[in-house]
């Protein structure tokens, strides 16, 4: 099994992936199928990377809410058709920057 680090690392990376594809701003995003696909693809995988760390970690960060994260990873899965790009615009300017944050200063504590 991994480490807690190791995981968020991956977090950090997956979270840089999602801050390329949108660097160009809300209008880009929106008319790019291809940059809305890269996307949704890293936060999956970043939402399922969540769902790995150990539960030590996670109760001793209840400022991050693991549990939408894992909500979200499942309209990401199971509802793939019902997805709001503007909601998904919306996550990705206003709540990963906080997250990018959260998870920086828990990989310094830790490390």
């Amino acid at each position: 099994m991994k480490s807690d680090a190791t995981y968020l690392h991956h977090l950090l990376e997956m979270i840089g992936r999602v801050e390329s594809a949108t660097s160009d701003g809300r209008d880009s995003f929106l008319k790019s199928q291809l940059h809305q696909d890269a996307v949704l693809r890293n936060l999956h995988t970043l939402t399922e990377t969540t769902q790995r760390l150990s539960a030590d970690l996670k109760s001793a960060h209840p400022e991050i809410e693991w549990k939408k994260l894992a909500a979200f990873r499942n309209v990401l899965v199971h509802d793939y058709l019902g997805i709001d790009i503007e909601l998904v615009w919306a996550v990705v300017s206003q709540d990963i920057p906080e997250l990018k944050n959260q998870i920086s200063g828990i990989l310094k504590d830790i490390t």
